[in-house]
């Protein structure tokens, strides 16, 4: 219950927001104002708690840094920069900004001075990196949120208002939803169709984050690295965080996304969920011709959903047929179709006891061509361990049914390949499909007990599907069962007899009348 009023607290919040910005800042850009200024709440209460904890431990029970001044917190500047990755002066803090947004005639200056400082405060050090742009999206001086500095200032302050009055306990990382997921989960809900973008790009739907999440766990218990080369906002990574990383906080989360304002929400969403600067490397660029961590792997547990159908160079860059990556395979994925690419890419950089578990479209199971020659390479070599089928119309943007291939290298149990078909575990949610908890347990259990059940697993030898021409499809292999109702032929033929016979008596009848 409590997890549900959170959440309804959390999008009712959302939504007052909206609607001070509607007619405003576009839709999809909209994300920026609210993601931003939780974020900038988010490291303001961290840093403060964290200062408060170090000088209750030395003695001073009642200090409350944010209303030191920002003379004597200069003192620990350098500190903090080294322990949390960043630095906010008082004055400079969520809290005492957010008190009297609408007083401050000068708004948009002072949260762009503020912004730029807190950046700043991390130049020359280790997490620059971590901390450089991750405000540019919250663009203050945006004519899109009035003509005049007086109409931006007022936008601007009822976001901080709104989100200053949001109800969400005394420290993020216990909450008891992911806020920050939650948040950028309902906003895609209300905006991306309108916006002309597809959700299932930026976004993985939480039942489907915790299923990889699950499946990698299976049988891995010393994961040390985690690896998303298309990591959109970081949901996929992130479930790591409340699983594997509880028992192990030095946990290594490493991702590339090739959207710069998804880049940005990625790391934010790492602060978030207070993962510390130096546990996560998240890098911006395209992860098929330029990977930029192939010398942070091998990785232990690889979980993406990456882009569907996405078009690359293929066979026209004849770079790519000799990179390491993709070579064993003797071709490219298609010029349409990127898929099995980064498919391709996953499996070079995944760890020998590791587990990948990727979400793809449905075509990269059947369709012959290039796509059924790495297809042949993965079973033959034994790479494949796995296909789940999902329900359809789990994702935003796409209706269409996802699939899960789930690849393991020497850690195999076997010569086999187990096919699972939860196309029929969902409820219905509104206008989408849900994986409820039971769903989710029943599919991460079958993973796990790797045995054929009629109408759900499968367990198919490599031999098999060599004979089907490397088709990967869940239908192919377990059997359909037939919910059509059962017909009793026999009664069927006893009824038949029994109204034939009244046909004749009533033509009988007929005829007598007739006769008369």
């Amino acid at each position: 219950m409590a997890n549900n009023t959170q959440r309804d607290e959390l999008h009712k919040t959302i939504w007052a927001i909206a609607d001070s910005l509607r007619g405003a800042v576009g839709g999809w850009e909209f994300k920026a104002y609210v993601l931003g200024a939780i974020f900038y709440r988010y490291i303001s209460e961290n840093i403060t708690r964290h200062i408060n904890q170090l000088q209750a431990e030395a003695g001073i029970p009642d200090y409350d840094y944010a209303e030191e001044s920002d003379e004597n917190a200069e003192e620990a500047r350098e500190g903090m920069v080294g322990e949390k990755g960043y630095f906010i002066l008082p004055s400079q803090l969520f809290q005492n900004v957010a008190r009297h947004p609408e007083k401050d005639e000068n708004l948009n200056v002072t949260l762009n001075n503020i912004f730029n400082d807190i950046e700043g405060s991390a130049k020359g050090t280790a997490s620059e990196d971590d901390m450089r742009g991750l405000f540019s999206d919250f663009m203050v001086n945006n004519p899109q949120l009035g003509n005049t500095v007086a109409l931006r200032n007022k936008l601007l302050a009822d976001v901080l208002i709104a989100v200053r009055d949001m109800k969400l306990g005394e420290d993020f990382e216990n909450n008891e939803i992911d806020t920050f997921g939650d948040a950028y989960e309902y906003l895609m809900q209300m905006y991306a169709s309108n916006a002309g973008k597809s959700g299932g790009e930026f976004f993985t739907p939480q039942e489907v984050s915790d299923v990889l999440a699950r499946i990698t766990e299976v049988g891995n218990p010393n994961i040390r690295k985690v690896y998303d080369p298309a990591c959109g906002s970081g949901s996929l990574l992130l479930k790591f965080a409340k699983t594997v990383g509880k028992s192990n906080p030095q946990l290594k989360y490493f991702g590339q996304e090739v959207n710069p304002t998804t880049y940005n929400l990625c790391r934010i969403n790492m602060f978030l969920h207070d993962i510390n600067y130096d546990n996560f490397d998240i890098q911006l660029g395209d992860t098929l011709h330029n990977p930029l961590q192939l010398d942070a792997g091998p990785f232990d547990a690889i979980v993406s959903n990456p882009p569907y159908s996405l078009k690359w160079d293929g066979k026209d860059n004849a770079i790519l047929i000799n990179d390491p990556r993709y070579a064993p395979a003797g071709v490219l994925a298609p010029k349409s179709a990127a898929d099995l690419a980064f498919t391709m890419h996953m499996l070079y950089n995944l760890g020998e006891t590791g587990t990948c578990a990727i979400v793809e479209f449905p075509g990269v199971l059947y369709r012959g061509g290039d796509e059924q020659k790495i297809r042949r390479y993965l079973v033959t070599n034994n790479y494949v361990d796995t296909v789940i089928q999902l329900p359809q119309n789990l994702f935003f943007g796409v209706g269409i049914a996802t699939c899960i291939i789930v690849l393991r290298k020497s850690a195999r149990p076997d010569s086999k390949v187990l096919f699972i078909d939860a196309s029929n575990l969902f409820k219905k949610d509104g206008n989408k499909n849900k994986l409820l908890p039971e769903h989710q347990d029943a599919i991460v259990e079958a993973y796990a007990k790797r045995e054929a059940k009629q109408y759900f697993t499968a367990l198919v030898p490599i031999e098999d599907i060599e004979k089907n021409d490397f088709n990967l499809s869940v239908s192919s292999y377990v059997e359909q069962e037939d919910k059509r109702e059962k017909v009793d032929i026999d009664a069927i033929n006893a009824e038949l007899v029994d109204v034939v016979a009244k046909v004749n008596e009533l033509r009988s009848q007929v005829d007598e009348i007739i006769r008369i």
